[in-house]
């Protein structure tokens, strides 16, 4: 701190860190928005891959599912290397090989390499939001976490909004070939930015960490410890605290990504009977909920609960009842009924998640952050795999009509998935510890007011 005083008064090196840092913040928010965008682009295309490779709707769920896959099996891997590595190069190096396979997804010939292509790119995307977290650990104070990461799960909900109605509008246009091509271009440019701008603390700037500009001492500085990453997954999984969150986020989240990943837009399709465009118009309503939802769900938590157990309960609670709701009514909404129902959906269902993440991190010791978050991020992407390829089964059990649509019984059978789905969830979180007021203990004294 001494040497950089010569130069730099302590509000000067305040100032360059706190700019700097929403800098960090913005390109890799971009980052996940693009995650978001390749996880709900099938939704939009589903029905032109099944007429491209004449495939059934199971084939096409595997498909789409297979980002699941990938993106989950990144997860213990991405945490080690967040921990490891650094955010700046795994975030580089990774997408460069989302946007690799996003353009081989979009002139694959067969439906073997297009599946290969959504196995690099959910490998290629699945370490932006275990390393934003590592990012938001360290340039961040600690009772900014849980609002940031409310405002990067709202990022997370333009990119599934640039993915319904505008993807629908461009593919319409130019077809849905080429619009991944240029979708993994974009995705390749994103991956040199970061590169170039992205730094994994203050001090790779040479500028002192918040912890120091604040005067907190080695309170709120990250550990620069490593371990290893069979030593912090065995930690992780043998917490008991740590599984109800764990299943939570499979039940809950995972569920909801599978349906509005894929199903959702054939749903509208065959039982509404909406266009591609007209669906794709629905289907907004699950990124507005999800902007909506995450700096909601980090307010509520923080300022109105001062909880993490009890927004989940309620969370949980609600999303049981609004899919008892649609369960008995399948296909008599109206269609502001269809709008508003697709709007609820992810506020009961992965905006809790913001809260469900930031009780992970207050489990575990701050160096641990990356392993742990990365450990529990596997959990929703595997229940989406899971069940989006249960989903499409589902729908080839019944099977469809002459006319290439499935019927209403079989999207019914669909809901009864998200409705258990659900209802285990809430089950979940009376086995939850609450770690608000024990993080609030330890670190009253120690935070600005």
């Amino acid at each position: 701190m001494a040497s950089l005083r010569k130069d730099l008064t302590k509000d000067e090196l305040g100032r360059k860190v706190l700019r700097y840092r929403w800098i960090i913040f913005w390109i890799v928010a971009v980052a996940y928005l693009g995650a978001f965008f390749h996880r709900i682009a099938p939704a939009v295309v589903a029905l032109d891959l099944q007429e491209s490779f004449g495939a059934s709707a199971g084939l096409i769920g595997l498909l789409a599912s297979a980002y699941f896959y990938s993106y989950a099996a990144i997860q213990f891997p991405a945490g080690l290397l967040s921990d490891s590595l650094g955010p700046r190069k795994t975030v580089s190096l990774f997408m460069v090989v989302a946007g690799l396979g996003s353009i081989l997804f979009g002139i694959a010939p067969t439906l073997e390499l297009s599946l290969l292509g959504r196995i690099l790119v959910g490998l290629g995307v699945g370490v932006v939001f275990t390393s934003t977290m590592k990012l938001l650990a360290v340039w961040f104070r600690l009772h900014e976490f849980s609002r940031m990461n409310g405002i990067f799960i709202a990022m997370g909900g333009v990119g599934a909004l640039s993915a319904a109605a505008p993807l629908a509008w461009i593919t319409e246009w130019i077809g849905w070939r080429a619009s991944f091509g240029i979708i993994g271009g974009a995705t390749v440019l994103l991956a040199a930015v970061v590169w170039l701008l992205v730094r994994d603390s203050p001090k790779e700037m040479g500028w002192p960490s918040v912890s120091e500009l604040d005067n907190l001492g080695p309170v709120k500085a990250p550990t620069t410890s490593r371990i290893s990453l069979r030593d912090g997954v065995r930690l992780v999984l043998t917490n008991k605290y740590f599984w109800p969150l764990a299943v939570w986020s499979f039940c809950s989240v995972g569920a909801a990504m599978a349906f509005g990943g894929l199903w959702a837009g054939p749903s509208l399709r065959h039982v509404y009977g909406m266009s591609r465009a007209e669906a794709g118009s629905v289907l907004n309503m699950l990124a507005v909920g999800i902007i909506i939802g995450g700096p909601l769900a980090g307010y509520l938590s923080e300022k109105v609960f001062r909880s993490r157990k009890k927004p989940l309960m309620v969370g949980s609670a609600l999303f049981v009842a609004h899919m008892a709701v649609v369960d008995l009514f399948p296909s008599e909404l109206p269609v502001w009924g269809m709008y508003l129902m697709i709007l609820i959906f992810p506020l009961f269902s992965i905006a809790p998640a913001v809260v469900s993440v930031t009780s992970v991190k207050e489990l575990f010791p701050i160096g641990m952050t990356g392993t742990a978050i990365g450990t529990v991020n596997l959990f929703p992407f595997a229940g989406a795999a899971v069940m989006q390829l249960g989903m499409g089964w589902a729908l080839d059990w019944h099977g469809p009509s002459a006319s290439g649509a499935y019927p209403v019984d079989a999207y019914s059978l669909v809901l009864r998935f998200l409705l258990i789905a659900a209802a285990v969830s809430l089950a979940c979180t009376f086995f939850m510890k609450e770690t608000f007021p024990q993080t609030r203990r330890e670190f009253a004294d120690a935070l600005p007011s």
